[in-house]
């Protein structure tokens, strides 16, 4: 890597740790295209999918008192499961349909939300969920379909911050563990992730405490304001 580049990803990661640990997902939108830019598609993103799951252990750490462990369970092993299968087939659907989908879905997901179909929420959950760690093992971010998947469990701001760090670390640890396996993932990398550990704990509990300040509204606000910056990524791609 340039050095003169080495500040710049430093702050790149500063940002998405804060983004990550303020609205409980958000953090590939920054690295992933950052790291892509620097290093490459595919070592960028298999870099990003360990520094986001390290930090995904402190995010966790952060909001113990709030993890839905029984509600989330179900989205956890699909994720998992979805994470899985696109990280180690790579998913040969065409970029420009699934990018499509992921849109669809996000307009969908919206108009739910916007007549509050609660039932139409729940029941897509799971289906989401699968989706978003299928594109994610592939693409490197599943941001919109998880943010859905999460969403329709109906917790309340703490508890769906919780959801969504437990699912992004199951996810990022089975895409880090499907790329260590296949060389993508070095030991290089893995000290790297061990130089950013300050920057974890000083982002993570900076954002748990501005999500604690911003209310319910507010946090809505910022949902949605992260996955309208994924599917304006989206677009920019098509």
């Amino acid at each position: 890597m340039d050095p003169l580049l080495i500040p710049i990803v430093f702050l790149a990661v500063a940002a998405a740790f804060l983004l990550s640990a303020s609205a409980g997902f958000g953090g590939s939108l920054i690295l992933v295209p950052t790291l892509a830019l620097v290093l490459g598609t595919k070592s960028g993103v298999a870099l990003a999918a360990l520094l986001l799951a390290s930090n995904n252990l402190v995010k966790v750490f952060a909001y113990r008192a709030t993890l839905p462990f029984r509600k989330a369970a179900v989205v956890i092993v699909l994720v998992a499961a979805g994470a899985f299968l696109g990280a180690t087939l790579l998913v040969h659907a065409p970029e420009r349909a699934v990018t499509l989908a992921v849109i669809a879905g996000f307009a969908a997901a919206f108009l739910v939300e916007t007549f509050d179909l609660t039932r139409w929420k729940r029941a897509g959950s799971p289906l989401l969920a699968l989706a978003s760690g299928a594109t994610s093992g592939f693409s490197g971010t599943s941001g919109p379909l998880k943010g859905l998947a999460v969403r329709g469990l109906d917790l309340d701001r703490l508890h769906l911050v919780g959801a969504l760090s437990l699912v992004s670390l199951v996810g990022d640890v089975t895409k880090t563990a499907v790329w260590t396996d296949a060389a993508l993932l070095t030991g290089r990398d893995y000290l790297v992730a061990l130089v950013c550990v300050p920057l974890m704990f000083a982002a993570t509990f900076l954002g748990r405490r501005f999500n604690t300040r911003i209310g319910e509204r507010g946090y809505t606000g910022l949902f949605w304001t992260v996955m309208a910056g994924y599917t304006g990524r989206l677009l920019a791609g098509l």
